[in-house]
């Protein structure tokens, strides 16, 4: 288990990279998917007046978006411009 601090928040190991890593554009691609049917789930749920499910959806789009713009932040910073 990680040692915690004050403000109870995990500490970091002194080795955080353990060499070369490769990034999964697979898994960039599906959370673009995921983004993508989210969105639309976010945009029929408006149609049909449930406002708090198309939040609830705008906001899982949002963080599949997201976790797509980092895992191809990464591959860039890598330079990993191959295809998963």
């Amino acid at each position: 288990m990680e040692p915690v601090n004050a403000q109870g928040w995990g500490t970091w190991s002194a080795c955080q990279d353990a060499g070369p890593r490769q990034v999964d554009l697979g898994e960039a691609a599906r959370q673009l998917q995921l983004a993508a049917h989210d969105a639309r789930v976010a945009f029929d749920c408006m149609g049909l007046g449930e406002l708090d499910r198309a939040h609830t959806h705008a906001i899982t789009a949002r963080a599949a978006a997201d976790a797509a713009e980092n895992l191809l932040r990464a591959a860039l910073a890598d330079g990993d411009i191959s295809a998963a």
